[in-house]
Formats: C-alpha cells, structure tokens, sequence
C-alpha cells in the first residue's frame, strides 16, 4: 500500500500526531478540521455559523492542496458539541456542497479539541 501525505500552510497545522490529509488508491481522507485560523492556529470565535464557515474553508484549502474540490467529496462527518446548532450548520454546510451532495453522518458529541462547537471530516475519492 502507497499513501501520500498532503500538508498545506493554508489550512491549520494538525494539533496532533496526524496529517491534514492522506491519499490511498485515490481516495483522500480528510482529518477534521475545526475553526482554527491558519496563519495563527487561534480559535475563530463567533457564532456557529461564522465557526462553521471558517471550518469550511479549512476543508477547501486540505481539498485543494490534493488538487480536489468540494465536487470529489463522496462522505462527510460532522461533530457538534450542541444537535441545536444542526440547522444553523446546515446552512453555511450547503453553501458549499449545492448539487450533489455526499453522504454525510452528524453526531453529537461532549467536546472537541479547543473547546469548539464543530468539527468536520471528509473523504474524497481522485476521478
């Protein structure tokens, strides 16, 4: 088996011993990425929409350091630390995911790293 590792300075540095992304037979699985701003690792405060965006565009800046886009996206997994939050996400979430969205799990959970509201996961898979 051949992995690749992906790292790119344009999304936020692991907090942990993992990679921003790793690639096997084509397919890309995405480490969670929760509101950090990449130029300074700080927790992105603001409502849950606002941390959702800047989550966001985390995974956009992992998708395309691979040379992916939100379009290769086949599975996604959302954490939050509040299932009230679930609308609110959703709509910043759709902004980003508008034909065809993926396969998707949201689970509640107790807490995330740095005491964030959310956190999310995806897997994209190489054409």
């Amino acid at each position: 088996m051949s992995k690749k590792i992906h790292v790119t300075d344009c999304a936020p540095a692991p907090v942990g011993p993992y990679s921003q992304a790793v690639e096997v037979a084509g397919f890309v699985y995405c480490s969670g990425q929760i509101p950090l701003d990449a130029k300074t690792g700080e927790v992105f405060t603001g409502d849950i929409k606002e941390q959702t965006r800047r989550v966001m565009e985390n995974v956009k800046a992992v998708l395309l350091c691979a040379d992916l886009v939100f379009d290769d996206v086949i599975k996604t997994t959302i954490f939050l630390t509040d299932m009230k939050d679930f609308s609110q996400v959703n709509e910043i979430y759709a902004q980003y995911f508008k034909m065809s969205p993926p396969a998707r799990s949201c689970v509640e959970v107790s807490a995330l790293p740095k005491g964030v509201d959310v956190e999310i996961e995806v897997i994209a898979k190489r054409h």
